[in-house]
């Protein structure tokens, strides 16, 4: 088979290894590496193939190009297959990554299997854990009391996605938010830098950096203390909008505010602030958060001061605020706030009117929605009236400073990364527990603190490294007295916010980058990954290279200068309403459920739904059923093909079909005249005085270089690339000898031909390198193609000029136009169609073809 022949060359000869070569540019492309989960699909087969058409076509163009592979391999999914199937996440790890390397192989991948890198072993883990080290150093890493998903049935902490509809995802019992003590990094530190080098990444797609910036969440503001109207203290809140505190008429806290239990002491409302306390805090905060929640809330029975009117003012506890923002406390203006206005009317609180529309039309008894415009002037503010809103900011921002009321300030959304996970397969967090000394970081000599082999895996109790007693128990570094480990493991995050500069040099062993390596290949010029990790994982990877870099091992500020998000490959699925997501098998040619058919119910419709490709949906494509029937190519091409990569890609049968016709074609094309042409060397000057048919064929050639590599360079339009191969097939199979051969060709037009051929194989190899390699081999070539040099076009050969074309119909003339030379097919045909003559021999007639034969004629089919 010629894919596993190619596949086994490229192995043998180490075509894909890469060294630093300061001769060359260098290029770094890297796809996310994926999660060993046993089965790559389709969604790994479209990704995989973009980043591998660039590799290789950067290559091509000279570039030293890294392009590794390596695995995610820490992870839940492992833990619950220990759970459920009794092996050992190690065991399941090590065995999914043998399967799909050798899946991903298949697809003849061009990546340097010498960079592999695997999450879970010992020498890749235990430099997250000389980063946590680090960064305990510096005041990265600390410990604070946190509110964490709860099981109370399992007696467990739950990742938020183990949380479905707010119960477990194991057992269903009802989650709880407790309170934990957790690790954390302090990526606040750096939020001002993450936010500010935003402006950096000009190759990123407008929307991730809006999503980044939006998760940041930098506002600008004044902190201002409201005193407390019985007793001593004070709330503390933040807004951003200070020109409107003349209009606060009441303070809501988030319910896990420290100062509730305060607040609410022997107040009659007490109980019911407690019960509504503990309601509240066991809801999900994305839920808390959303804008159609229905807002709920409680009065404290307390009283703060407005401290602009000295106005007592009631303090609520309300759901929609949260302690991770601000201080955990908002003034509520009603009238300026549609949030705050829902409120108000729902629970009979004043609303005060005080910044007035530029038609001076609002008043308070009669408003029926807030006005929340930064436009007109304020009203009822004392000696800040008639001021702008945007004046008034800065004004009562100053007067709030020289008062002592409080203090302007920057705030963000983002808040500090939580790494504590109570699951045994990942980074243990090397940190030991003294009595006498405390927190105690574990020597660096002694990394990696290793995970134990044997350990209970019940999925209930708190982490499983509670139950090796041998692991748990550690002699302090400090006091040299008995200590206990930390059972903590870290987020799976940490493997990926870094792995990508081990990729350059993965096998150093005595630090976890080799500066000089990372500095020849770092940045990555092009990262490609789907845009659910727009945030989290980006960000994360961000915060470590700036981590990293404070560390003095890379010089960069940012990781990827370019990163591409690919759309999702979806299909269409078969659903009914009674019976939900149904197999093909399932439904009737008339597009009847056929499971309701058997239950008597009646017959049921089927519904076509798009989705994306999961077992659940029963949608799924096997790739690996698809190399087996089509070959790799083939699979390559229509995920190339069938849609732009940023975009999704609706799985067809028919597209299959068609990219595997195409290659065909491209077969049959080369091996014609192959043998022919194997000894004939190209001599540009034998080009010279070419007859009209040759020339039009070397047109064709030089612009279907331009038009493919623009493609490609510009946002990777593979789509339009392919199909400029597609129309240039077309042309020269329109073009062939009658006798299909090279017996009797002149030599120069032999030559015209071999350059033609071997441009439309070098042009393919980076969609299709299989069948590319071969017919490049047939064509008298020794080398591989990755050896040899990407095709410039001349663009004196393309320069616009006019050429008469004949135009038949039916295959007899009927007139003749003239063109620009370099006029794209289709505004060729249009032309065609739109001539005087051509119209009377048509009218009235379906046009079943238009075939254009570049440079000569136009057969229009009616």
């Amino acid at each position: 088979m010629i894919e596993t022949k190619w596949q086994r060359y490229w192995e043998k000869k180490e075509i894909f290894k890469v060294t630093e070569m300061p001769a060359r540019p260098k290029f770094y492309c890297l796809v996310m590496f994926p999660y060993p989960s046993g089965r790559i699909h389709m969604g790994h087969v479209r990704n995989y193939a973009i980043g591998d058409v660039i590799a290789r076509y950067k290559t091509l163009r000279g570039s030293a190009v890294l392009h590794p592979m390596g695995w995610d391999a820490f992870g839940l999914p492992a833990e619950n297959a220990a759970i459920e199937k009794g092996i050992h996440p190690a065991q399941w790890t090590r065995q999914n990554i043998a399967a799909m390397r050798k899946q991903i192989k298949k697809l003849g991948l061009s990546y340097d299997w010498s960079r592999e890198v695997n999450t879970s072993e010992e020498e890749y883990y235990r430099w997250n854990q000389w980063f946590f080290l680090k960064m305990v150093e510096r005041g990265l890493a600390y410990k604070k009391m946190s509110d964490v998903n709860w099981c109370p049935s399992c007696q467990t902490v739950l990742a938020n996605e183990q949380v479905v509809d707010g119960q477990c995802w194991r057992c269903e019992t009802v989650v709880e938010q407790k309170e934990l003590s957790q690790w954390f990094f302090k990526i606040t530190q750096y939020a001002e830098e993450l936010l500010e080098h935003c402006q950096q990444l000009t190759g990123w797609p407008e929307r991730v950096l809006t999503m980044q910036k939006n998760w940041i969440g930098r506002s600008e503001g004044v902190e201002v203390d409201f005193p407390l109207a019985d007793g001593e203290g004070s709330l503390k809140i933040f807004t951003t909008r200070q020109d409107t505190l003349f209009g606060a008429t009441f303070v809501v806290l988030a319910p896990e505010h420290p100062m509730v239990p305060q607040l609410i002491q022997g107040k009659a409302q007490a109980d019911e602030v407690t019960e509504f306390v503990t309601r509240v805090r066991q809801q999900d905060k994305k839920i808390r958060t959303a804008q159609d929640l229905e807002k709920e809330g409680v009065f404290t029975g307390s009283y703060a001061i407005n401290p602009l009117i000295r106005e007592r003012v009631p303090i609520w506890v309300a759901n929609f605020v949260l302690m991770e923002y601000g201080t955990g406390a908002i003034m509520a203006v009603p009238a300026h706030d549609q949030r705050d206005y829902d409120f108000a009317k729902k629970y009979g609180i004043p609303i005060r009117v005080v910044i007035q529309n530029p038609e001076g039309s609002l008043e308070s008894s009669t408003l029926i929605q807030a006005y929340a415009e930064e436009s007109g002037y304020l009203v009822e503010s004392g000696q800040f009236n008639r001021l702008s809103p945007n004046e008034a900011k800065k004004k009562i921002a100053q007067y709030i400073e020289q008062q002592g009321l409080g203090k302007r300030t920057v705030n963000y959304k983002l808040r500090d990364w939580g790494i504590s996970r109570q699951r045994y397969w990942g980074t243990p967090i090397p940190i030991i527990y003294c009595d006498q000394c405390g927190i105690v970081s574990v020597p660096e000599d002694e990394l990696p603190v290793k995970l134990p082999r044997k350990v209970p895996l019940t999925g209930k109790g708190g982490s499983p490294l509670l139950g090796n007693m041998a692991f748990l128990k550690a002699i302090c570094p400090k006091c040299h007295k008995k200590a206990r480990r930390e059972t903590d493991t870290m987020d799976t995050f940490v493997d990926s916010s870094w792995y990508f500069l081990r990729y350059t040099d993965p096998h150093v062993s005595d630090r976890p980058i080799n500066t000089q390596a990372a500095s020849c290949w770092m940045p990555v010029d092009q990262y490609i990954g789907g845009i659910e990790h727009a945030v989290l994982h980006l960000l994360y990877a961000r915060f470590f290279t700036k981590v990293i870099r404070d560390l003095d091992l890379i010089q960069v500020d940012e990781p990827f200068t370019r990163l591409l998000t690919q759309g999702m490959v979806v299909k269409e699925s078969y659903y009914c309403p009674e019976h939900e997501y149904l197999f093909p098998e399932q439904v009737t040619q008339d597009g009847v459920c056929k499971l309701c058919l058997e239950s008597g119910t009646g017959t049921v419709v089927e519904v076509g739904r798009t989705e994306k490709m999961s077992k659940s949906k029963k949608n799924v494509i096997d790739p690996e059923a698809l190399i087996a029937k089509y070959g790799a190519d083939t699979v390559r091409i229509f995920t190339l093909f069938a849609a732009p990569p940023e975009k999704d890609l609706e799985w067809s049968d028919e597209g299959v079909e068609g990219a595997h016709r195409f290659l065909n074609r491209v077969w049959r094309l080369v091996a014609q005249y192959a043998g022919g042409l194997k000894k004939i060397k190209v001599d540009l000057q034998a080009f010279q005085g070419l007859p009209p048919d040759l020339k039009a064929i070397r047109q064709a050639v030089h612009r279907t270089i331009r038009k493919v590599t623009e493609d490609i360079e510009a946002d990777f339009h593979f789509n339009t690339a392919i199909a400029a191969l597609m129309e240039l097939v077309n042309t020269l199979y329109l073009a062939r000898e009658e006798d299909q051969s090279t017996k009797g060709m002149a030599v120069q037009s032999k030559m015209v031909w071999k350059e033609a051929l071997q441009t439309v194989v070098i042009l393919l190899f980076p969609f299709a390198p299989h069948i590319a390699e071969e017919l490049w081999q047939r064509l008298g070539n020794a080398t591989s193609i990755l050896r040899t040099a990407w095709p410039t076009h001349d663009e004196e050969i393309i320069k616009t000029e006019k050429v008469t074309l004949v135009i038949q119909v039916n295959g007899k003339l009927r007139s003749k136009i003239e063109v620009l030379a370099d006029l794209d097919t289709e505004a060729i045909k249009q032309q065609a169609l739109a001539d005087p003559k051509v119209q009377s021999w048509t009218a009235g007639k379906a046009v079943r073809n238009v075939i254009y034969v570049p440079g000569r004629l136009v057969n229009i089919v009616v």
